[in-house]
């Protein structure tokens, strides 16, 4: 299919749709093509405005997996260098912390997914980080 812009002889403005060109131009001659608005079947086509769509710049490589896999020894080392690993023991100190009965510090731990849903419901912020185990299968 083929969408051609087209006017008639009173300056009337449409769009008509062909299985191709001969299509078109065998209809025309037939004068089966007529302005919608007025009727006239005087009419002529108009040059297309049209835009040939570019796939742009090639978009820039993501990281390899093997900087990914850097970054995230780089995280896991920062994690268990700054913050105090408190074990199972994580939602707990993370309640006593977030009202006050323990003093604020970074903590690291685990915990079940019902004391992470309490977490949550009480207002307190915390990230899962999973858990990374070494190329030695060390965890």
């Amino acid at each position: 299919m083929i969408a051609f812009d087209l006017q008639c002889a009173k300056g009337h403005l449409f769009e008509g749709w062909f299985q191709d060109r001969h299509a078109f131009e065998g209809q025309l001659s037939e004068s089966m093509v007529t302005c919608p608005v007025c009727g006239d079947n005087t009419i002529s086509r108009l040059p297309s405005a049209f835009a040939i769509k570019s796939s742009g710049p090639a978009p820039e490589p993501g990281p390899s997996p093997e900087a990914v896999a850097r970054l995230g020894r780089k995280i896991a080392s920062f994690v268990d260098q700054n913050f105090e690993d408190v074990g199972c023991d994580f939602a707990k100190e993370a309640l006593k912390i977030h009202y006050g009965a323990a003093a604020p510090r970074n903590i690291r731990g685990v915990s079940t997914t019902e004391e992470e849903k309490t977490l949550k419901e009480e207002g307190v912020h915390f990230f899962k980080f999973p858990t990374r185990t070494d190329s030695s299968g060390e965890s």
